[in-house]
């Protein structure tokens, strides 16, 4: 094999599987390592520099972090007969929103001068205020446009209160607008050509996948009075508009508004809630975590079965029929109202489709992948929005990206281009047997986050259920961290090949073996290395003319090695890689000031 590159940014980042793994690449063990030291707002602001929502997230986030957890699969011996669980990575998020100080606003950024640009946010969801924080700190004049009253988009409108406090959405989405940003609220945009005919420098268009896809089925038109479409349905409650659900209730679907759909109908007062999904329960698109928490509340999910027809007497519903897909079977189930939740769509019927941007044959604009930039140059696209429903970490780092993009593209650079990141290494040795950081791993498995009492929670479609962890439990839980972002660094030319490090690793990742071709490779390990997805570490030739291979996919990080190499050989360093953002640092010229002259036309 060829000698690992770990000059290249991406080698040392995809170690750190959980910061890879997000698409905003959050720096995970960096702030969990701040929350094990009860420094809140610090772990809070490292969070808001790649997140902007840690308080929404910490509760809402589809956490594609925890399954990347190193934690998960290398600790099985430690733990005993019990799987050991990724870290609460999503939980200890919300540690830091939770019990971050009231001094946290003076953290906060002080926006830029004005630099005479106007940027236009359409939608005021998580896409959007992300491009709006990012560019209003660099001095640009954002104006957020949101038909509804209050920022927050869908955060706001589909994620039940029993999940997410008003009271954090309204904090965070304050911290975006406090930095100047102006929310045009109640101001719903009708027409493109109109927005850009306003002298907008650029616009971003966030404002989701607002259509709920509605299920034609024979029934659908005559009991249509007591049949939803889940999302506009979840506005309603989260608005106050519906306060009372009837005694009977089916959800179809199985996704997470699914599951934020049976979970209200149960807290609004139906005595009979059920889910039904034509999918396996395996394949269903609910987060894991979704799924057992609406059947903790007793709510029983029907998979395999294949929605047929409303039933009705005289237009009133009273049932719906279904087929089993294993069995062929046919099944009435009674109720007295249907929620759909099967997936949402796309609109944009109030943008031209002679403005000047293409769409695709389903409906979306036609994108540059990497820099959101639609078919007309001044017009960017994120969240949902550009290719279609995925969820708010996804939507943020679609923001973060858009805005590199406009700040680029207001200063006549190729936004095609991307800036590095920001890349540190830093040795963490402080004396023969010192480190600065905590390598004691514990062997706790994870920390259940407590709930409110059931009846205090199903009484109410206010009450939040999860209670999140006091500063205790959320210590424990840091310390179960693996420290992924320190990493074991080797130096061929000073490397005597002793062995002592092989000898002293716990999980055999060190080998030193004669050179060869990958596949060969894994399998001449002292301990074969299978997970094809993680890489292997390869030293140059030493003066043996053997390598060194070292597995980075059961690696602890503890340290031992450079702890026993007498010579040094190994380093424990920390590696830390911020994603550049909007500003100086993402330009190639960044002395040079925005174009005056550059204005939007329709």
């Amino acid at each position: 094999m060829q000698r690992s590159d770990t000059q290249d940014p991406a080698y040392f980042h995809k170690v750190v599987d959980c910061q890879w793994a997000c698409p905003a690449h959050t720096p995970v063990p960096e702030y969990i390592r701040l929350i094990g030291q009860g420094r809140y707002d610090d772990a809070y602001m490292v969070n808001w520099v790649s997140n902007v929502f840690p308080g929404v997230l910490g509760r809402t986030c589809d956490r594609p972090c925890e399954p990347a957890c190193r934690r998960g699969r290398v600790e099985d011996k430690n733990v005993g007969e019990k799987k050991p669980e990724a870290v609460a990575i999503c939980r200890l998020k919300r540690v830091a929103a939770d019990h971050k100080s009231q001094e946290l606003r003076a953290l906060l950024p002080k926006p830029l001068p004005r630099n005479g640009k106007k940027v236009a946010c359409v939608g005021a969801g998580p896409a959007s205020l992300t491009v709006a924080r990012d560019l209003a700190t660099q001095g640009y004049a954002v104006t957020v446009f949101d038909g509804e009253t209050k920022p927050g988009g869908f955060i706001r409108s589909q994620i039940p209160r029993f999940r997410l406090p008003e009271s954090v959405i309204d904090e965070e989405c304050g911290y975006i607008l406090g930095l100047g940003v102006e929310l045009r609220a109640g101001r719903r945009i009708e027409s493109m050509r109109a927005l850009l005919a306003e002298g907008y420098d650029a616009v971003f268009v966030g404002c989701g996948a607002p259509r709920g896809r509605d299920l034609q089925l024979p029934g659908r038109q005559e009991a249509g009075e007591r049949i939803r479409i889940g999302i506009d349905w979840l506005a309603s409650v989260s608005f106050g508009h519906v306060t009372s659900v009837q005694p009977r209730v089916i959800v179809l679907g199985g996704g997470n508004t699914a599951m934020d759909c049976c979970r209200s109908a149960r807290r609004l007062g139906a005595s009979s809630v059920t889910v039904a999904v034509r999918s396996g329960y395996a394949q269903m698109k609910a987060s894991p975590w979704e799924k057992e928490d609406a059947e903790h509340e007793g709510i029983p999910i029907l998979d395999f079965h294949v929605p047929l027809a409303f039933e009705h007497e005289g237009g009133k519903l009273t049932g719906m029929r279904f087929k089993k897909a294993q069995t062929g079977e046919e099944v009435s189930i009674p109720c007295d109202e249907v929620l759909i939740a099967v997936g949402q769509e796309n609109a944009f019927p109030w943008i031209e489709r002679d403005a000047g941007i293409a769409f695709n044959e389903h409906g979306l604009p036609l994108l540059d992948a990497q820099s959101f930039q639609s078919s007309l140059p001044q017009v960017f696209f994120g969240g949902d929005a550009a290719f279609g429903p995925k969820n708010i970490i996804t939507a943020v780092a679609h923001g973060h990206e858009a805005a590199v993009s406009i700040d680029r593209y207001l200063h006549a650079e190729p936004v095609t281009k991307r800036p590095p990141p920001h890349v540190n290494l830093l040795s963490q040795k402080m004396g023969i047997h010192e480190w600065s950081y905590d390598n004691g791993i514990t062997n706790e498995l994870r920390h259940k986050v407590p709930w409110a009492a059931a009846e205090k929670a199903l009484a109410s479609i206010r009450v939040e259920v999860e209670l999140g962890f006091d500063a205790a439990t959320a210590f424990k839980e840091a310390q179960r961290c693996l420290n992924c972002d320190v990493q074991t660094v080797f130096t061929d030319k000073l490397c005597i090949e002793c062995d002592a490090c092989v000898d002293i690793c716990p999980m055999d990742s060190i080998s030193f073996v004669e050179n060869g071709a990958e596949a060969d490779l894994r399998q001449r390990l002292k301990a074969p290395a299978l997970n094809l997805a993680q890489d292997l570490y390869v030293s140059g030739t030493l003066k043996t003319a053997r390598v060194m291979v070292k597995d980075e996919d059961v690696c602890l990080h503890c340290g031992l090695c450079a702890e026993r190499c007498p010579t040094g050989a190994w380093d424990m360093q920390k590696f830390l890689l911020l994603t550049t953002k909007a500003g100086p640092a993402c330009r190639d010229t960044p002395a040079r000031a925005p174009l005056a002259e550059r204005k939007v036309t329709a």
